[in-house]
C-alpha cells in the first residue's frame, strides 16, 4: 500500500480510495474486538484476542466511536460492534451504587474502580457518536454521562474538568490535567454536533482558550500537568503511557486539528483558528521529527531537548489529521511535503500489510517493539487519519462519509 501514498495527491480521487481501502482493512481487523459470548478484547498483531480479561473503559468508548463511523460508511457488521459497546458501558462499566463509569472491569468484577475524566469524556464521544448513527440506547447514554460530568467533573470557575476521584467519589490527589480535556473537546464538538446544543460548544471554547493561552506562553508547545490551581506543573512525572513527563509533540498535532473543527463550528470567526493550527504543528514537527529514523519522538522537555524518544503510532496519525485539515484550508507546498512524508513512514513501517491495523511503537531499529504497548491497542487514533482526511470539511465527518463515493 505504501508505494502508492508517496505519489497520491492529497483530495485526489486515487488517494480517497487508497484511503478508503485502508480504513476497511483497519476495520476489518478490529471485529475480532468481538470476545466470545460477552466483552471486547485486545488483539495481538495478527488479530487474535489477548490473553487479558481486563476491559478498560477507553478500548470500548473508541470501539463505539470508530464503528459508529463504520456504520456511516455502510461496513458491514459495524452495528454488531456497536451493540456490544453499548451493552457493555450501560451493564459493566456504569457504576449501579455509585454513578459514573469504573476505569476497568474483568468479567462481572470491578478490575479497577477509579472515575477518571479522561475515561468519562471518552464515554462522552461514543455516545454521540453512537447517537449520530441512530442506536436506540444513545439517548439514555448521552443524559446519563452529561449529567455525571456536570455534577462531579465539570469545575465552572475555572471552566475545566477536574480528573480523577476514588469510586465513591472522594478525590485521591490534587493533580489536573491536559489531556483529559483535550480529548474532553473532542467529545464536547462530537456532543455537539450530534445535538446542536450550544451549551458543548461553549465548554469546548472555554476549555480550548486556557490551554492555547499556556501553549502560547510556552512557544507553542503545550504543557501537559497542573496543580489543583491550574498552574502548570513542570516537575510532574505519572503515568509513562498516558501522562509522561514533558511536552508531547502528538499532542500538540491534536489540539490543531481539533482548534481548526471548533473554529469551524464557531463559525469561523476571525483567523486565530488557522493560525494558532500552524503555529501548533511548526513547533511539533520541528520538535518531534527524528530526522535520523523518521517518525515523532513521545515527549519533548520544557527546554525543547528531546525527553523520550520512543516512538508511537498515535503521534503520526495525529499529524496527519491536522495537516489534512490544514490541507483543506489551503494547499501550501510545505503542509504537502509533510503529510506525504507522515503517511510514507506509516506506510513503510506502521502499517501491518500482512494482518491489517497499525504496530504501536516501533524499537531503534524501526521494527515493531513491544515496550510500552502489547498487541495493537486500539482502531481509533490510525482510523481517524484515514476517514478526515476523506471528508472535505473541518467538522462534521460523519454525515460527510454518509456520502456515495
Amino acid at each position: 500500500m505504501g508505494e502508492y501514498v508517496a505519489g497520491g495527491v492529497f483530495g485526489g480521487a486515487a488517494h480517497r480510495r487508497w484511503l478508503r481501502a485502508e480504513a476497511e482493512r483497519q476495520f476489518a481487523f478490529f471485529r475480532a474486538s468481538l470476545a466470545p459470548g460477552r466483552g471486547l478484547c485486545l488483539l495481538d498483531y495478527d488479530g487474535r484476542p489477548l490473553p487479558e480479561p481486563v476491559q478498560e473503559l477507553h478500548t470500548v468508548t473508541r470501539l463505539v466511536h470508530s464503528y459508529a463511523l463504520g456504520q456511516a460508511m455502510g461496513v458491514p457488521g459495524a452495528e454488531e460492534i456497536i451493540d456490544r459497546g453499548m451493552d457493555e458501558l450501560w451493564t459493566r462499566h456504569r457504576d449501579p451504587l455509585h454513578g459514573g463509569y469504573v476505569w476497568a472491569v474483568e468479567g462481572d468484577r470491578v478490575a479497577d474502580g477509579r472515575k477518571l475524566a479522561y475515561g468519562h469524556v471518552f464515554v462522552l464521544l461514543a455516545a454521540a457518536s453512537a447517537l449520530e448513527a441512530g442506536h436506540p440506547d444513545a439517548a439514555r447514554l448521552m443524559e446519563d454521562i452529561r449529567e455525571v460530568l456536570d455534577r462531579q467533573f465539570w469545575e465552572d470557575g475555572p471552566g475545566r474538568f477536574a480528573d480523577e476521584f476514588n469510586r465513591d467519589w472522594t478525590p485521591f490527589s490534587t493533580y489536573r490535567g491536559m489531556n483529559a480535556n483535550m480529548h474532553g473537546v473532542e467529545a464536547l464538538m462530537a456532543a455537539h454536533e450530534a445535538t446542536d446544543e450550544t451549551a458543548f460548544l461553549e465548554r469546548a471554547q472555554r476549555i480550548t482558550g486556557f490551554f492555547l493561552a499556556r501553549a502560547e506562553e510556552n512557544d507553542w508547545r503545550v504543557p501537559e500537568h497542573y496543580d489543583a490551581n491550574w498552574q502548570v506543573d513542570p516537575a510532574y512525572a505519572g503515568d509513562p503511557v498516558f501522562r509522561p513527563p514533558g511536552t508531547t509533540p502528538g499532542h500538540a498535532l491534536e489540539w490543531a486539528r481539533l482548534v481548526l473543527q471548533l473554529w469551524d463550528l464557531s463559525g469561523r470567526t476571525g483567523d486565530s483558528g488557522p493560525a494558532t493550527a500552524r503555529a501548533l504543528v511548526g513547533r511539533a514537527l520541528a520538535d518531534g521529527w527524528d530526522n535520523d529514523r523518521g517518525g515523532l519522538v513521545y515527549t519533548i522537555g520544557h527546554d525543547g531537548r528531546v525527553g523520550r524518544d520512543e516512538r508511537f503510532w498515535w503521534p503520526v496519525t495525529e499529524g496527519l489529521g491536522a495537516l489534512a485539515a490544514l490541507l483543506k484550508l489551503e494547499a501550501r507546498d510545505d503542509d504537502t511535503v509533510w503529510y506525504e512524508r507522515l503517511w510514507s513512514f506509516a506506510a513503510t513501517h506502521l502499517i501491518d500489510e500482512k494482518h491489517g491495523g497499525w504496530f504501536p511503537e516501533l524499537g531503534v531499529d524501526n521494527r515493531p517493539a513491544a515496550r510500552l504497548f502489547r498487541g495493537k491497542p486500539d482502531i481509533y487514533h490510525s482510523l481517524q487519519a484515514t476517514l478526515y482526511a476523506m471528508t472535505p470539511g473541518l467538522s462534521r465527518h460523519m454525515p460527510a462519509l454518509r456520502v456515495p463515493e
